[in-house]
């Protein structure tokens, strides 16, 4: 049956669709050239080569550099009988077997210098693992010491009763760091401060018998220490450098102390670094395509760049000069509760006078933000050539993105006093160099090969000097990551 008129459908209610008519819609002609074709007679307008990689490279630009002519700069200074402090080193093979590695028991104050492999070799079997829980006291102070600490795991708090019945926290101690060799050459030595655990860590201690016993029968020991305590008997400033003798005070005619001042006779001495690569141009290129920009010096200029961001990265990191491995360890300290909070920078500037610049991850400047946006404080800014540069203390805080960050996401936060005016941190290079392209740079013609390669040697000669150590410091296991509200 066929629907009355008006009517809907049966399944849908709606109205009867209307026929659609297609339609087609055609461009209308052009009436005047176009855009892609006009682009057959021009050229573009290009940019120079760009580089991700490129930082702002603030320590090469804040450091006062001193030009070393006979490629090598010795670091003289007075006589020093206190002996630094170094970190033991462990190896790991499962939670239960950590051991020391015996070679890096001359760290430790006290066997600086013991060259028997042997005796240290039988130290280091002598030291026993003890898990530690968050919040156990180790020691408290007045006690008794009959071990010493090595810190294999953890953070640990130093503190000590104040004046009024209070709780001090004076020092935190971290992975391998140790406590109890300031007790040797005391006839009943004592804890001067309290340990607690504030994470859960491992420790290996040493029963203090046991330095005993090999004080009574290892002759070499025995001397060793007779040595290092007979040394820490000598008058010393409270920098720990052989002491002048002095007198303030007097009346009258007194006969005045004389001295001297005594040199070490071992000084370190900083040979130039290097750090180089051979920039290859084909002829054809070097000849033929060089408008509007020359590419040989395209190419020069991106390996410049590379070769100063490596420069950077070795005055950081290099094992033998680089600021994370050489600045002295009583320079260093730990944060107090993982983030890198404005207590945490203060204790890093109290350490020295004249700090001129911080140097840290643009993350670790981030979570130093956070700490100071949670405590309701502004940082302020200091201007530096031009630019505004965040600042604590009116001490400037650079960003430096060659400070690693460890897989646990922490890093490190530097401290600096430079200029050898003020004995401070000093950047070596040589200038007058044999076709010298930049201060302490030179790009030297390596000649054509027979496949018309032309190739160039790109140099750059450098090193870092700490010239005394507190010039230097470090704030360490700095967390990086957002703390929970």
């Amino acid at each position: 049956m066929s629907a009355p008129d008006g009517a809907t459908g049966p399944a849908t209610g709606d109205p009867a669709p209307e026929p659609v008519t297609e339609t087609t819609t055609e461009a209308p002609p052009l009436t005047s050239l176009s855009t892609q074709a006009a682009r057959q007679l021009t050229t573009t307008t290009k940019s120079v080569p760009q580089m991700q990689a490129i930082s702002s490279r603030w320590l090469l630009k804040m450091l006062p550099w001193v030009d070393v002519k006979g490629g090598t700069y010795r670091v003289n200074r007075r006589l020093q009988l206190r002996v630094g402090r170094g970190r033991v080193q462990f190896e790991q093979n499962g939670a239960d077997d950590i051991r020391v590695i015996p070679e890096t028991l001359t760290e430790l104050p006290v066997l600086r210098g013991y060259a028997d492999l042997d005796v240290l070799k039988e130290i280091a079997t002598h030291f026993q693992i003890r898990e530690v829980r968050s919040g156990e006291v180790l020691f408290e102070a007045g006690q008794p010491v009959t071990e010493t600490y090595l810190v294999a795991h953890g953070r640990f708090t130093r503190y000590a009763t104040g004046k009024y019945g209070e709780e001090e926290v004076v020092g935190v101690v971290s992975d391998g760091d140790q406590m109890g060799d300031e007790a040797i050459g005391q006839a009943d030595p004592l804890w001067l401060t309290s340990v607690r655990a504030e994470t859960a860590g491992v420790v290996l201690a040493l029963p203090w018998e046991v330095v005993t016993e090999f004080t009574d029968r290892v002759p070499s020991f025995a001397a060793h220490l007779e040595a290092f305590v007979e040394r820490h008997r000598k008058p010393m400033n409270r920098k720990g450098e052989a002491d002048v003798p002095v007198q303030a005070g007097h009346v009258g005619e007194p006969v005045l102390p004389g001295g001297f001042v005594d040199y070490e006779l071992a000084p370190r001495e900083y040979e130039l670094s290097i750090t180089q690569g051979v920039l290859r141009v084909h002829s054809r290129v070097a000849d033929l395509y060089n408008h509007p920009m020359n590419q040989t010096e395209q190419q020069l200029r991106l390996t410049v760049e590379e070769i100063r961001e490596r420069q950077e990265w070795e005055l950081v990191n290099n094992r033998e000069f680089g600021l994370l491995h050489n600045a002295d360890y009583g320079q260093r300290i730990s944060t107090f509760t993982g983030p890198p909070t404005p207590d945490d920078l203060d204790e890093l500037l109290s350490m020295r006078r004249k700090t001129r610049l911080l140097l840290a991850h643009p993350k670790a400047i981030a979570a130093f933000f956070r700490q100071c946006n949670r405590r309701g404080l502004v940082p302020g800014t200091v201007n530096v050539d031009g630019h505004e540069v965040p600042a604590w203390r009116g001490v400037p805080m650079f960003p430096c993105n060659k400070i690693p960050v460890s897989d646990q996401h922490t890093s490190s936060i530097i401290a600096l006093r430079t200029g050898e005016a003020d004995q401070g941190v000093v950047g070596l290079y040589q200038t007058g160099l044999p076709e010298e392209f930049q201060p302490g740079l030179n790009v030297r013609f390596m000649g054509i090969d027979t496949t018309a390669i032309i190739s160039y040697l790109v140099t750059a000669y450098y090193s870092i000097a700490v010239l005394v150590p507190d010039a230097a410091g470090i704030l360490e296991n700095v967390q990086i990551g957002r703390m929970p509200e």
